[in-house]
């Protein structure tokens, strides 16, 4: 959260959407934002992802996030909110934020790329993604494997998964398609071996 005065220091940073920098270049940004400038940060655990991709509790994985963050508008209190919409009916998903707001006069300004657009959601970007890549490396310290990006499109996660989904289930998302995909495989496997 910044004052608008000064988004204009962010932006000297070399504040952009995380995507386009590198890690060194996030980790560097990372330690400026978070000690200059007032932030919440939240994570949420596979089994809570899983919940919502399964439709638990009528959730969707949209909807999650616009309840983490309404969870964060709500601690931070600011009077304008700039939102990255991962959903295609932004103003579905803005009024579903809106619900969930103590403040029902906060201005919200939700839109796609918006971690692009407005530098102080670039900044939020960063923040999300210097958390989740080191979270990526204390899981490897933990279980003593490399598991590559943590991404299912890497070759590495997938060989990580394809040799550990049963030894280390708890940093495995069962929603993902590539999972999916190798449960399915391995009861084809059991079910071809009679």
């Amino acid at each position: 959260m910044i004052e608008e005065k000064d988004e204009f220091k962010l932006k000297r940073l070399g504040i952009t959407d995380s995507k386009l920098l590198t890690p060194k270049k996030r980790e560097a940004l990372f330690d400026k934002i978070k000690d200059n400038y007032s932030h919440k940060i939240i994570t949420v655990d596979c089994a809570e992802i899983d919940d919502a991709v399964n439709g638990k509790d009528s959730l969707n994985l949209n909807w999650l996030e616009a309840r983490k963050a309404a969870e964060i508008i709500n601690y931070m209190k600011p009077d304008v909110v700039y939102l990255d919409c991962p959903s295609t009916n932004i103003k579905a998903f803005t009024e579903y934020v809106r619900e969930l707001l103590d403040n029902k006069d906060v201005k919200i300004i939700s839109e796609h790329k918006a971690d692009l657009k407005y530098v102080v959601v670039g900044a939020a970007s960063i923040l999300a993604k210097v958390v989740r890549d080191r979270r990526i490396v204390e899981i490897e310290r933990v279980i003593k494997k490399k598991i590559g990006s943590g991404y299912p499109s890497d070759p590495k996660t997938k060989e990580f998964l394809e040799k550990n989904y049963k030894k280390h289930p708890e940093f495995i998302r069962k929603s993902w398609a590539s999972y999916q995909n190798l449960i399915k495989k391995k009861g084809q496997s059991r079910l071809d071996t009679f």
